[in-house]
């Protein structure tokens, strides 16, 4: 998909992978509808990027919300060509602590519900609006993007929860994949490894550097702005579809 001109919902873009997503849709000529819960963050994305871009406070678990943001996209721009999910929330308990504690069922669900179900209503939502553009040479009508993790597959102790969310985005690629591709739209998901995100620089540098040393090259933590690089590769190449891409150094999470 030739990106300049066309609009692309962006979730979680208030910072993090989100924000440096939007950032490179914009450089590329794209118009960005940016959503998320942190209004204050999304405000300051929306005063950068200017013109292209436009946002709403929106809670993907909402379906609500998010048909307004797409709504609104497409209003605004016309049409919507492109989706991509980086709205996400992490969560760290143990089954059963050190003092008998079991884990609390609630932070598990809203896990789940934000990370996996807030997925798979972005996903739903925003293929019904691409669903009506008209195909292009290659029939492509629109492309998703979605966020999984490594932790999808290496999860450590005390994720079960945020490692069974995106074990959920991991295994939903294909069949949604199979599912939109008479629509000629396709879904990719990209695993990230360890990142700097917002989660992560309020840890201690010294905390930051020893996560970053794990990964076998490049021993650091990954950059938003390379997670945005796959994200319009992915954009780019009609040929990617179906598929979860680990972007992660080569790293596999030890049990903790």
């Amino acid at each position: 998909m030739d990106l300049s001109g066309k609009a692309v919902l962006v979730t979680g873009a208030g910072s993090g992978l989100g924000a440096a997503t939007a950032r490179a849709l914009v450089a590329e000529g794209a118009n960005v509808m940016l959503a998320d819960v942190d209004a204050q963050g999304l405000t300051a994305i929306a005063s950068e990027l200017g013109e292209p871009a436009r946002c709403r406070r929106t809670d993907v678990t909402d379906a609500d919300q998010v048909q307004d943001a797409v709504t609104e996209a497409c209003r605004s721009f016309g049409a919507i060509h492109g989706a991509i999910h980086c709205a996400g929330v992490v969560h760290g308990e143990r089954v059963i602590d050190r003092d008998g504690n079991v884990h609390d069922l609630s932070a598990f669900a809203r896990t789940v519900t934000v990370n996996l179900t807030g997925t798979f209503n972005v996903v739903r939502l925003a293929a019904r609006a691409m669903a009506d553009n008209d195909p292009d040479a290659e029939g492509e009508r629109g492309v998703i993007v979605c966020t999984a993790s490594v932790a999808a597959f290496d999860g450590q102790i005390g994720q079960a929860a945020y490692a069974a969310s995106k074990a959920g985005v991991a295994g939903m690629t294909l069949p949604l994949a199979r599912d939109l591709a008479g629509r000629g739209i396709r879904v990719v998901s990209i695993a990230p490894g360890i990142f700097e995100t917002p989660m992560m620089t309020g840890m201690p540098e010294k905390v930051r550097a020893s996560l970053g040393e794990q990964t076998p090259f490049p021993p650091r933590l990954g950059r938003p702005a390379e997670f945005a690089a796959l994200a319009l590769h992915i954009a780019r190449n009609v040929m990617l579809n179906g598929e979860v891409i680990r972007l992660d150094g080569a790293i596999r999470m030890g049990p903790r």
